[in-house]
């Protein structure tokens, strides 16, 4: 049986938002040279690359970024 709780591992206890903060840290996430971004072009390249051996890599580094 599959039981899902959505829990944190760790308490998060904020005591003063810092929105300036976060808007850096989400944008390494999400943003064009974020972490999302980089995979994206790995996978994309991924299709144009002749070499099977490459194209494994490929796959294999855009992958390990999602």
């Amino acid at each position: 049986m599959f039981e899902y709780n959505k829990k944190l591992q760790y308490p998060v206890k904020i005591a003063k938002p810092n929105p300036r903060l976060a808007s850096i840290i989400i944008s390494q996430y999400g943003g064009p040279d974020g972490e999302l971004g980089a995979s994206l072009r790995y996978l994309s390249q991924r299709y144009s690359m002749p070499f099977d051996e490459l194209k494994g890599l490929l796959t294999d580094i855009g992958i390990s970024f999602c």
